[in-house]
């Protein structure tokens, strides 16, 4: 047993175990909860994996993959894209989760191992900060389309509305010709028809979804700094994303593990529904074959190699805070090498997947438009809110397809969401560490959800997407790569490998296998590098369809993604001043020594070199008589107080 958090520090517990009347527990050692009862932790590990799965797979998953696989060579993209997992993605998700849980601390509290490093904890906050109010806006919008879906007849369908143009071109109508052109051609012969269609065909299509994305949901200004007005139903709509994310984490890892058996496992229904439908429809398996046919002559295209790393990279999640943040709720002996494994496998293969669902429609709607499928494909938010619901209007019942569309995307969105706000709130209160502030860490939930809302209302303005999309491209962008390259640094060098691969033996019981030591010191972080110079070299200046940004409004996109790396060096410099020693060596040395609170949080779990004899909840066993004869289980209830003298118990209780 362990003392609880209100018994003096003094007190000694003696556990006096005798065989088969302690749920099995052997003789001459104390029964181990390896549960963190002040902190919290998950219920059971298939909440931990789920939660994981969820943060893992987000909206990239659909909207980027699929694209960025048929832009690099379809099936030969696969290639790079696995080799980055293996060498890189699976790697570094396995070093998170061992670092997360071996701690039992959130980003900021696992800096105990090189204080000196603690801004990096700090950079992962802003960064998580920066997505937590963008990537619920994007919930919000298909929370705005879900309930726009609830209609007989899709609000983007036709170009009979208000707000469309004389250029609206809808996909339903006869021979793809808007409105005004079919009355038109109502009275002209049959050659004269054909002549039109073929003119709109040379023409620039504007379809209905996409007016209605621009002119009816966004309203959308000419410029980013003409804000305009707050659009009232995507602010609502808003409102409700972050009630639903508080009320997940209203008791922390214990609601939210509850909700992620639906949020991350629905989704896979709806893929699977959606696939069902995509491989029926005519023209599906030419945009399959978009999707797959190898152009090998692309591997030896270095851009290739580039996207495959970061995508491996920023779909995992790595450098966010969340993936040690979930760990650190994991019982101390969890097996996380295997956890990450299946995490990042089932990540990757769910991004296959979506390609499929999401290239046999995009497919289908090309042979009805009898265009090409690369004049349809697209991602990001035009993937999600022009090119995909534009092809579910050409299906029957398209107002169920679209409901189940964006039912998922939100439950997509959500679970992202809950890691990142759980990642803040963590770090918060492990951070302060006070009994009030653990005991009422629901206040701090709605706090941070308060604040993340209000910081979130200017995207609902008419310039809205564009600061989105401009803290997407540059609020975790190589900032992430830098955070992710000096936690390498940090665990494996300043710290030690042999100090944490001993560590890591500690909690899982066995060392870690050797390809992973290897990847750890050598080549992830060549490739984190890579990835680095990759991004610098490919930089290109943020656009959005024909609109150029400004030049003020790019340095604010390099101010977002340098904040959270200055927090490196700035918390550096504080912590060498405020070290020991008289020359700035010895502060050098000192700010980067291990903390004392460094290691397990469990005083049953602190072994070795981590043993603090005089510590609070110590437990003291005395060893067993050897005369002490074995009884059974069905017999230690009525023959304890017979054995009880044979045991030596000092100490009080």
């Amino acid at each position: 047993g362990s003392n609880g958090p209100g018994n003096s520090a003094s007190r000694r517990v003696c556990v006096c175990v005798w065989v088969g009347a302690c749920n099995g527990a052997v003789p001459g050692e104390p029964v181990k909860t390896d549960k963190n009862s002040r902190r919290g932790n998950w219920g059971n590990q298939i909440e931990f994996i789920l939660t994981s799965v969820g943060y893992a797979v987000g909206l990239g998953n659909v909207w980027r993959f699929p694209y960025l696989c048929y832009r690099n060579g379809g099936g030969a993209f696969m290639f790079p894209y696995f080799i980055m997992l293996v060498f890189c993605g699976i790697p570094l998700f396995f070093l998170e989760l061992s670092f997360g849980q071996f701690a039992s601390q959130g980003c900021l509290g696992v800096w105990r191992i090189s204080p000196m490093f603690k801004g990096v904890g700090y950079g992962m906050m802003v960064v998580s900060t920066y997505i937590g109010i963008y990537y619920n806006v994007v919930i919000c919008i298909a929370f705005y389309y879900f309930f726009s879906s609830m209609t007989n007849l899709l609000p983007w369908t036709y170009c009979n509305n208000p707000w469309n143009t004389p250029t609206c071109n809808g996909v339903v109508t006869p021979r793809g010709i808007n409105n005004t052109l079919a009355n038109v051609t109502r009275s002209l012969v049959t050659g004269a028809t054909e002549v039109a269609v073929e003119v709109v065909n040379k023409t620039k299509r504007t379809s209905p979804s996409e007016e209605y994305w621009k002119h009816y949901v966004l309203q959308i200004s000419d410029d980013i700094g003409n804000f305009g007005e707050v659009r009232l139903p995507i602010l609502g709509c808003l409102a409700v994303s972050w009630v639903v994310v508080f009320l997940c984490l209203i008791r922390g890892v214990k609601s939210s593990g509850k909700v992620v058996y639906f949020t991350a496992t629905f989704p896979y229904v709806v893929l699977t529904i959606l696939f069902i439908r995509g491989i029926t429809l005519e023209g599906a398996v030419t945009g399959i074959k978009y999707y797959l046919t190898p152009q090998w002559h692309k591997i030896l295209d270095a851009k290739v190699w580039g996207d495959a790393a970061s995508q491996i990279f920023y779909s995992l999640g790595c450098a966010w805070g969340g993936l040690i943040t979930m760990a650190s709720y994991n019982k101390f002996h969890n097996n996380c090498y295997r956890d990450s494994i299946i995490i990042s496998i089932t990540n990757c293969a769910t991004s296959v997947y979506a390609g499929f669902v999401i290239f046999s429609i995009l497919g289908f709607m090309a042979h009805h438009l009898n265009v090409d499928v690369s004049e349809v494909a697209d991602h990001g938010p035009g993937l999600a809110f022009v090119a995909y619901p534009e092809a579910l209007t050409l299906l029957p019942i398209s107002p169920l397809w679209s409901l189940l569309f964006f039912f998922m995307l939100i439950l997509l969105g959500l679970g992202t969401q809950f890691c990142l706000l759980e990642t803040l709130v963590t770090a918060i209160v492990d951070e302060i560490g006070t009994d009030w502030i653990v005991r009422n860490k629901t206040v701090v939930t709605g706090g941070v959800a308060i604040v993340g809302f209000l910081l979130g209302v200017p995207l609902t303005t008419q310039a809205g997407i564009y600061w989105l999309l401009l803290m997407d491209n540059y609020a975790a962008s190589f900032s992430l790569v830098i955070i992710s390259c000096i936690m390498c640094i940090c665990i494996m060098y300043v710290y030690g490998h042999k100090k944490y691969f001993k560590d890591v033996e500690m909690m899982l019981g066995f060392p870690p296998p050797i390809f992973f030591r290897v990847c750890w010191r050598f080549v992830s972080p060549i490739i984190i590098s890579f990835i680095l110079i990759f991004t610098v070299i490919q930089y290109k200046p943020i656009t959005y369809n024909d609109y150029v940004y400004p030049g003020w409004s790019l340095a604010i996109g390099f101010l977002m993604a340098m904040s959270s790396v200055i927090c490196i060096p700035i918390y550096a410099l504080y912590k060498i001043a405020k070290s020991e020693g008289t020359t700035f060596l010895e502060r050098l040395k000192n700010s980067c020594k291990p903390d004392v609170k460094w290691g397990p949080a469990l005083s049953e779990h602190r072994i070795g070199l981590y043993a603090t004899p005089g510590s609070e909840g110590e437990v003291e066993v005395r060893p067993l008589k050897e005369d002490l004869p074995i009884i059974s289980a069905g017999n230690a209830s009525r023959n304890v107080a017979s054995h009880f003298s044979h045991l030596t118990c000092e100490g009080s209780i």
